[in-house]
């Protein structure tokens, strides 16, 4: 099936490529973010696939319909980007990776917490510089700690897992529990694990319901002190919100691999370029937080399950078969 894929780097390619090939697929690639502006490009092909940081919205959605884009696949898990309600009006077929790797998220989570709790990031540069003193670099241990865990899926599951080996006590937020999960901990309400964790870690996905989840009313509920990892997405968390408790010591440490406005920001090098984003600029002003640039999924195994999901999708649209990984518009 011939398929143009918007926002390519070098390691995408490395994986689809030979995936394709086996799989009898015709794949044109380029670095370009998908948006309105950049939608032509996708003229003259049945298929686009797209990045999790492209614009699905209905403007975009109606330009793919226009040039004769008749499926999406999207290499990423998170759909909430994409206007379902204008690709089923305009009869495009959405599909997705579900599932890649959930340890390749939930062992970045965790080496996170690790490297927040334990000041690593500082270290590393401190001995860099020649600098072997350990005055600012007290942690504390992991073991024993409340660890809240917001949504028990595969990743979730995979991190409760890890923690529990490390003898955390674990708390969950989840409207559909696990039995796994309550074997390792127990359910509460959202307002109880805020008051309760030590250590809060993000896995679950962005919905209406979930955006900004933690805002100013929630970092108000937190424990003082707590630490919050997010490896989800960004808009889970109110960024305003979140420099505030920061600057009032309500929140020790913030750890983020996502971040809400990330969209033509990351996955390029900006490093000769002036930071415009000034949040984003502040959030990086604290010694107590940590960033990564959206690589949590970033293994060799995660991505060779994207291709290979991605290739299975497009067989079965270019088919006509029933589309297992489809995202089907509910009203």
């Amino acid at each position: 099936m011939r398929t143009i894929c918007f926002s390519t780097q070098p390691h995408d390619r490395a994986y689809l490529e030979p995936a394709a090939k086996v799989a009898g697929h015709e794949l044109t690639f380029v670095s370009t973010r998908l948006e309105a502006a950049t939608a032509k490009l996708a003229e003259g092909f049945p298929c686009v696939c797209a990045f999790v940081n492209d614009v699905l919205d209905a403007e975009v959605i109606d330009c793919l319909s226009e040039f004769g884009v008749k499926a999406i696949a999207l290499r990423c898990a998170g759909y909430n980007h994409v206007d379902l309600e204008a690709a089923d009006r305009f009869g495009l077929v959405v599909a997705r990776v579900p599932q890649y790797s959930p340890f390749a998220v939930a062992e970045h989570a965790v080496g996170l917490m690790l490297s927040l709790i334990r000041k690593i990031h500082k270290a590393y540069n401190r001995v860099r510089e020649n600098n072997y003193a350990l005055d600012g670099l007290l942690g504390f241990d992991m073991h024993s700690r409340t660890v809240g865990i917001i949504g028990t899926g595969a990743i979730g599951q995979a991190a409760a897992r890890i923690l529990y080996g490390f003898g955390c006590r674990l708390l969950f937020v989840d409207p559909t529990p696990q039995d796994e999960c309550r074997n390792l901990g127990a359910y509460v309400s959202f307002d109880e694990l805020l008051k309760r964790s030590d250590i809060i870690t993000l896995h679950c996905p962005l919905t209406p319901k979930s955006y900004h989840l933690f805002d100013q009313a929630a970092f108000a509920k937190l424990r003082p002190g707590a630490y919050l990892v997010n490896t989800s997405r960004g808009a889970l968390i109110d960024t305003s919100a979140a420099i505030q408790a920061l600057k009032g010591r309500r929140l020790g440490g913030l750890a983020l691999d996502v971040y809400e406005e990330e969209e033509g920001l990351f996955f390029q090098d900006r490093s000769s370029q002036i930071l415009e984003d000034d949040q984003f600029a502040r959030l990086l002003s604290f010694n107590n937080v940590l960033v990564t640039a959206h690589q949590a999924f970033f293994t060799h195994e995660a991505l060779e399950a994207i291709a290979a999901t991605t290739m299975r999708n497009l067989t079965q649209i270019e088919r006509g078969e029933p589309v297992a990984n489809r995202i089907v518009y509910r009203p």
